[in-house]
């Protein structure tokens, strides 16, 4: 391990004199790009591209000790080899003790309306898949929702397309992944699953590690900017779940998943506002929870909406948001068979607090979450948050 971070602070320290000051970070809707897409923007004046984000957390249930967390570091590196070929890629540090790529993909612009891309990318599913940079969202912790429906940070392997009509304020992606692992033997003769009923389908994620496929999904994403402070999204997913050569034609071995989400971010003045609905309806699941003992639900379904006021003035680089978000998501939306439905998957988060952007691309968060759950047995305990994230 101690290597990798060596390799990664080297490089890091050859390239970051080789490039100019980018723009601050914009909190716009219809202009805020995220770090892929600035890394693609070109504002550089070597080949070389080099930036970073990292969030530090400290989270206090309620009547439980406190964690205290650096959460994530994520390394950010950009390659311009003429005008038309980029390659970017995301080297994210966990919790300080795991490693993980979470993009390495080719861009070639075909022309002023249309890009190739190839290789490990982001789905574009709702907001925060895209853009979960610390200082593109209010509250500490990342939307409850997005962990357990989108799921969040949810990336694969594909091929796709990428671009925008200017003429129509019109922009699109459409990408064919490998996607979700959804079995594997259990060394007895039967299988085990990845998915489950509190977390969707979560623990289905390949991430690019020797990730199987067996059928390619089809990924895509429409986005509207064409009213003055509004983005509006429209996503879609559809496939099935991958397994093994030797379990794929077993019964229960696979899921069907069609996933659509609408999603819109407003600005106006000092207010912010923004909401997201996802529903995914999952085929299938009876036979896939008779082979492998688990709970998975037919229909996973959420959604949330939030509102913000800037307290400074608007001429100050500083910013201070005062916010709230309401969500609401169930995991066991429906259920197929004889799987009763378990009202701890349906869940609601309340979250208020602050955001201070102390300059562009530092902020510093503090939020408190009422949470809760349908079930009459099962609670789950308030949450007091804070939070320092930093992009670049």
């Amino acid at each position: 391990m101690k290597y990798v971070y060596l390799l990664v602070l080297l490089f890091t320290f050859t390239c970051i004199k080789a490039q100019t000051k980018t723009d601050s970070i914009t909190l716009v809707p219809q202009t805020q790009i995220n770090a892929a897409q600035r890394l693609l923007s070109g504002n550089y004046a070597s080949a070389v591209t080099v930036g970073a984000y990292a969030e530090m957390l400290y989270n206090q249930p309620e009547g439980d000790n406190g964690e205290l967390d650096v959460q994530r570091m994520v390394l950010l590196f950009g390659y311009r080899f003429n005008d038309k070929t980029q390659f970017v890629t995301e080297v994210e540090l966990e919790h300080v003790n795991e490693v993980f790529v979470e993009q390495a993909f080719i861009n070639y612009s075909v022309g002023n309306n249309i890009s190739l891309r190839g290789g490990l990318m982001l789905v574009p599913m709702g907001i925060i898949n895209e853009f979960h940079e610390p200082t593109t969202f209010n509250g500490t912790e990342r939307p409850g929702m997005d962990n357990a429906i989108v799921p969040t940070t949810w990336r694969e392997i594909g091929v796709g397309v990428a671009g925008r009509f200017n003429d129509i304020n019109l922009g699109y992606q459409a990408y064919v992944f490998n996607g979700f692992k959804s079995t594997e033997t259990d060394g007895e003769g039967g299988l085990s699953g990845f998915l489950g009923g509190s977390s969707g389908l979560r623990g289905g994620r390949q991430k690019a590690i020797q990730s199987t496929i067996d059928s390619p999904t089809l990924s895509t994403k429409l986005e509207y900017y064409g009213i003055s402070g509004l983005r509006l999204g429209l996503s879609t997913y559809f496939g099935k779940t991958q397994a093994a050569d030797d379990i794929e034609t077993l019964e229960g071995a696979n899921i069907g998943i069609a996933m659509v989400g609408l999603d819109a971010r407003y600005a106006y003045d000092r207010f912010t506002a923004r909401g997201q609905f996802i529903n995914a309806s999952l085929s299938d699941t009876e036979e896939y929870n008779t082979a492998t003992g688990r709970d998975l639900g037919s229909a996973l379904r959420g959604f949330y909406v939030e509102g913000a006021y800037n307290l400074l003035s608007m001429g100050n680089e500083q910013k201070l948001f005062v916010f709230t978000r309401y969500e609401q998501y169930d995991t066991h939306a429906d259920t197929e068979g004889g799987l009763v439905r378990n009202d701890a998957y349906n869940r609601t988060d309340v979250t208020t607090g602050l955001t201070y952007h102390l300059a562009p691309g530092v902020v510093l968060k503090g939020d408190y979450q009422f949470r809760s759950n349908a079930s009459d047995i099962d609670d789950v305990k308030n949450r007091l948050n804070f939070g320092i994230g930093v992009w670049f």
